[in-house]
């Protein structure tokens, strides 16, 4: 959720604690919504009939480069948000078989060969790269990965952030007009920036793995873990961050939604993943001010359900990498090897990356948790049980 590149602008980077940082302390977030990103968000929003018909339109004059491509194996980078996902995703995006959408694919998700290809067209100065509105040291720019295809989820299926209803995607449900955009994009995508593979981020795709795997068989998953104090520790102060940019720019939680995005700020919503009592108690802690109990809910709720379809569905662990995060950042090379090796992506031009990546991969330095003794005791109550059966199934720590 970067600045007019993508989303959003943000000033200068700051550190500080899980809780708000000095800038939150002084009534000051520094995120602002470009108003010009604003309006075409809600233009494309407000026309998006017409762009569905004008992306058939865009398939039928594409359809001899997609018939000449395949979907093959596409990987999806899912897990709870502040997890990993993010510099995941922009690693493997470089790996020279596999393209993802863009932050520039955004507003204009609809029609991706004719919007890139304009784009190609008119480039004339080499994106500049800025800190993203998160303040979590990850530079992005127009051309940076980014989570776009959720917008094309929330048009087929309009209640999939409704929390009041049961969120999971399996298969056994299906819609046959998406399930032809979603595959007909896919290969528009992959025409127009001559790939092999796709690649996806998307946090919401930990309740969809199933579907996904109804319509590629041969998708893999990577769901990176990470320990709950550290990373409920990350949502608070996420959500603390959202919230303050909307009291200070009323435009955010209106541009998050538009975006597909409902992780942080006042409209926060959860995941419903088809378990009732657990979700009315996420949206109970929530909305009396427990912040940490409802995130140490949702954290274990959320990871529960990844490990009950691991358990009932073999097609589920064939096709899912499960890493801890911290493992990620110590033991780079040796965990960028079994992803690469889980995803059938060679070595070839990869090499310098892997190396890159492997040298600048650390654990965050610029906050540390500060939770009281009772909001460990509820992320210890709530999380331990499940990260210890989640230990299992990750890959060995070196």
């Amino acid at each position: 959720m970067p600045n007019n590149t993508g989303r959003y602008h943000h000033e200068r980077k700051t550190g500080s604690r899980a809780m708000p940082d000095k800038r939150m302390k002084t009534g000051k977030s520094g995120v602002r919504v470009p108003t010009g990103l604003h309006f075409q968000s809600r233009f494309f929003a407000a026309t998006q009939s017409i762009w569905r018909r004008l992306a058939e339109l865009e398939s039928s004059a594409v359809r001899d480069e997609m018939n000449q491509r395949s979907i093959d194996r596409p990987v999806y980078v899912t897990s709870l948000p502040r997890s990993g996902t993010t510099i995941l995703t922009e690693m493997l995006e470089r790996h020279p078989d596999l393209t993802c959408h863009h932050y520039s694919d955004f507003p204009n998700v609809w029609t991706p060969y004719w919007r890139n290809y304009l784009l190609q067209k008119t480039r004339r100065h080499t994106p500049k790269m800025v800190e993203r509105a998160h303040k979590d040291r990850i530079l992005v720019s127009n051309e940076s990965p980014e989570a776009v295809e959720e917008v094309l989820w929330m048009n087929f299926f309009p209640s999939v952030h409704d929390a009041r209803q049961n969120n999971v995607l399996d298969g056994t449900m299906r819609k046959d007009e998406f399930d032809l955009f979603y595959r007909e994009h896919i290969l528009k995508l992959l025409a127009i920036r001559d790939s092999k593979r796709y690649l996806a981020k998307g946090n919401y795709n930990v309740s969809r793995i199933r579907y996904i795997l109804s319509l590629f068989p041969d998708a893999k998953f990577l769901i990176p873990i990470r320990h709950p104090v550290h990373h409920i520790a990350s949502l608070v102060k996420q959500q603390a961050l959202f919230t303050l940019a909307s009291q200070e720019d009323p435009r955010v939680p209106l541009q998050l939604a538009l975006s597909g995005h409902f992780e942080f700020g006042p409209e926060r919503t959860h995941v419903n993943l088809g378990r009732p009592q657990a979700s009315q108690a996420i949206s109970k802690a929530w909305t009396q001010g427990r912040e940490v109990e409802g995130w140490a809910r949702y954290w274990a709720m959320t990871y529960q359900h990844i490990l009950d379809q691991l358990q009932q569905f073999s097609e589920v662990r064939d096709a899912c990498l499960l890493f801890r995060y911290e493992d990620y950042c110590a033991h780079s090379a040796a965990v960028i090897d079994t992803i690469l090796d889980h995803c059938g992506l060679p070595p070839d031009g990869f090499n310098s990356i892997r190396s890159e990546y492997a040298e600048r991969l650390t654990l965050p330095r610029y906050y540390q948790p500060d939770f009281s003794p009772d909001e460990l005791k509820q992320i210890s109550i709530h999380c331990e049980p499940v990260y210890e059966a989640l230990s299992q199934c990750c890959l060995p720590a070196e």
